[in-house]
């Protein structure tokens, strides 16, 4: 019992972790204060207590199996098998397609799908880094990604296809891909997002992005949501009116505020103060989480806590951005904040993977290591 807890100690970046309970709580307070039962709040501690167990399990595993091409090639066509399932068997919810229900608990595939494409990513571009700069690594590469890209918005998702897609930028970009290879990209994107505009976006879809360019223009309709939150935002002013106090969420104005719109709910109620401490919080597991891939044994586990490090702050900012008017509605989590057991698990899981990545790397970065804990915080 002795070494088992000796080895979880040693795996666990405590600084880390810490920095996440936080969050936890604040969304917690988040649905306990504005409903009227505390249905949101039960799921949600229930959903935080099996995350943490995860993260701790897989905290104690030696990853390094995963570096074996057919393991995670099989991983990645698992999670499109699952994703390409959901047209048939998933819950439509407002519109997409996005679940799977199982006994009255609802899991999202992408979330996982996510952490699934930074561990493929991790892998190629690992063996590859030398030569990324062939401009043929770059199509392979997008391919793993635009595959569960596809399949997400098709469903359809908007958002977790963004972010599918910036997980796949920002890895390639760390990876070492040219400015040449980057506007050619972009000039991709740019003529795929067409394509999508014409052939795959939804009509509410296509009134979201209209509305972000003009976002008074319907207030009653497909403007209500950016509105509102924004006015959530703003009455917040410095100090916030306090933690049940909420009045655009309390009186219902503000939908979705337990997942969607809880940056609003949060910054209606803690005020600019408390922003800046969510900010604060976040940078905080940003750097570790940077910090633990810097001492990754190979390439592999150290694109794997870049490419983690990219998923969290692409949900970040871009949650954010929506919740304050400067980025079109797009329905994505606030991590280790929103409601929800899928996005909550697999931030976890992913936690979890860097945690027993960093346990390896103990010994071979013992002098980092004594550095950081003699006073490197």
């Amino acid at each position: 019992m002795s070494l088992l807890r000796l080895n979880i100690f040693r795996s666990i970046d405590w600084v880390l972790f810490v920095a996440v309970l936080p969050l936890l709580v604040v969304g917690l307070l988040a649905m306990s204060s504005f409903t009227e039962s505390n249905y949101f709040f039960d799921r949600q501690l229930l959903w935080i207590t099996l995350s943490l167990v995860v993260f701790f399990v897989l905290s104690l595993v030696d990853w390094s199996f995963l570096r074996r091409s057919w393991i995670i090639a099989s991983i990645y066509v698992f999670g499109l098998f699952v994703l390409f399932l959901l047209p048939m068997f998933g819950l439509t919810t407002r519109g997409v397609q996005s679940w799977f229900t199982f006994g009255g608990v609802s899991l999202q595939p992408v979330d996982f799908m996510k952490i699934v494409l930074v561990l493929i990513l991790a892998k190629y571009f690992s063996r590859r880094h030398i030569e990324i700069a062939n401009i043929r690594h770059i199509f392979i590469s997008g391919l793993y990604a635009f595959i569960p890209f596809l399949a997400v918005l098709f469903q359809p998702d908007f958002g977790s296809a963004i972010i599918i897609f910036l997980i796949w930028l920002g890895m390639a970009l760390v990876s070492g891909i040219s400015k040449k290879h980057l506007a050619l990209v972009f000039g991709v994107s740019v003529f795929a997002f067409l394509i999508a505009w014409m052939f795959v976006f939804a009509p509410y879809q296509k009134d979201r992005i209209v509305t972000f360019i003009h976002p008074l223009a319907d207030i009653q309709g497909t403007g209500y949501n950016a509105l509102q939150s924004t006015i959530a935002v703003g009455s917040g002013e410095v100090f916030g009116k306090g933690v049940g106090y909420g009045t655009q969420s309390r009186l219902k104005f503000l939908p979705e505020f337990q997942t969607d719109f809880i940056f609003a709910a949060f910054a209606e109620e803690w005020g600019f103060i408390g922003v800046l401490i969510l900010f604060f919080i976040f940078g905080i597991i940003i750097w570790r989480i940077l910090k633990n891939a810097s001492l990754g044994e190979t390439n592999f586990e150290i694109l794997f806590g870049l490419g983690l490090a990219i998923t969290f702050m692409s949900h970040f900012v871009i949650h954010v951005g929506m919740n304050i008017g400067l980025l079109p509605v797009t329905g994505l989590t606030l991590p280790f904040v929103s409601y929800g057991g899928s996005h909550l698990m697999a931030s976890f899981i992913g936690l979890g993977i860097l945690m027993g990545m960093r346990k390896h790397a103990l010994s071979f970065h013992k002098d980092d290591m004594d550095k950081e804990f003699l006073g490197g915080l």
